[in-house]
């Protein structure tokens, strides 16, 4: 049968979670999380999420997606683009589909002025941090075929924390710090201000956006552990359960760079992790982080291991966007290709 690729409609939602669910064996999804991740991100737009049918039935989909609303001030980074996922059913594949999906999809943000796209380091809401090529190794050879090549590289890490004791050695350091000046401990309603903006100022602005939003969604603040100077200056903090309500997911986390060194850092970590496992936390995971970065370091000596890596992956589009201007024109009002 003839398959049909074009913009997503309401009525495909289950068939896609459907499909996905058969297709990205490592990383199933539910109807709720793509609800909340994926159409109801601010910068959704239906004719970017490009679907494949086969006699109705959902096959694959290839998401495309541009900033309508900016992560920070007023810039909507016009020249960029991200593609957070993509998929092909096993009984569609090797007839170039996925193909066909990641090219409508990299048309669609040609046509509206991308010249380079990423796979996947979107933020607010990515999926995945990039593309773990271990577990799709396809999907890796597909992207590179496309022009795809690695950035840098993101690792997952993971701790155990039922055998987790807090050191004693840290402990002795905890009190140092406090003797000269420091307070370390929870979070409260007047850290908050001064704790997004040291994380938006700082660090990273969706950091400042995720903080906002899990204490909005109700996120206890004795998730936050938060650090000051003897001149009562926020140094660093870091936190727990932020990301969907996922309370065994850590971070975000972050020192200021001037107090590096001090072991406020380790301080930090471990006293959240403490805390993790004072609520009932079997273990302690995030998905991304640098392996060679300070906290890769500080993350590995405190005995998280690493579980998957991610690439990082972008493309020039750019130089194709003139060739291929109608056929994103058109792309972006919603019409369909066919692949007989």
């Amino acid at each position: 049968m003839p398959l049909e690729i074009s913009a997503y409609h309401p009525e495909d939602t289950r068939g896609i979670v459907a499909a996905w669910n058969q297709s990205i064996h490592a990383d199933p999804i539910t109807l709720q999380r793509f609800r909340d991740l994926i159409l109801l991100d601010v910068n959704f737009d239906a004719d970017g999420l490009r679907v494949a049918r086969e006699d109705g039935q959902v096959v694959g989909a290839a998401y495309a997606v541009r900033r309508r609303t900016a992560m920070v001030g007023t810039d909507l980074e016009p020249a960029t683009g991200w593609i957070p996922f993509f998929f092909v059913a096993p009984r569609a594949r090797r007839n170039g589909v996925g193909s066909a999906l990641l090219t409508s999809a990299m048309d669609w943000l040609a046509g509206h002025g991308a010249a380079t796209v990423y796979f996947s380091s979107y933020t607010p809401n990515y999926i995945l941090p990039g593309l773990d090529a271990e577990a799709y190794p396809e999907a890796a050879a597909l992207l590179a075929s496309l022009g795809f090549e690695r950035q840098y590289q993101a690792v997952a890490m993971d701790r155990l924390l039922v055998d987790y004791t807090f050191p004693e050695s840290l402990a002795a350091r905890v009190e140092d710090l406090r003797a000269n000046g420091y307070h370390l401990g929870g979070a409260d309603v007047d850290d908050l201000a001064e704790l997004v903006t040291l994380a938006g100022d700082h660090f990273n602005p969706d950091w400042a956006r995720a903080i906002r939003e899990a204490v909005v969604g109700g996120m206890p603040l004795e998730n936050i552990l938060v650090a000051r100077d003897a001149g009562g200056r926020l140094v660093g903090w870091a936190m727990h359960g932020t990301y969907e309500g996922a309370t065994d997911r850590f971070g975000p986390f972050g020192v200021r760079e001037d107090q590096r060194g001090t072991g406020i850092g380790k301080a930090l970590l471990h006293l959240t992790l403490h805390h993790m496992k004072a609520r009932g936390s079997h273990s302690a995971w995030f998905l991304w982080t640098g392996e060679d970065s300070p906290a890769g370091h500080l993350y590995l000596a405190t005995e998280f291991h690493i579980t998957r890596r991610f690439d990082i992956l972008a493309a020039p589009i750019g130089r194709f966007a003139q060739s291929r201007r109608d056929l994103s024109v058109s792309m972006a009002r919603g019409s369909s290709t066919v692949i007989a």
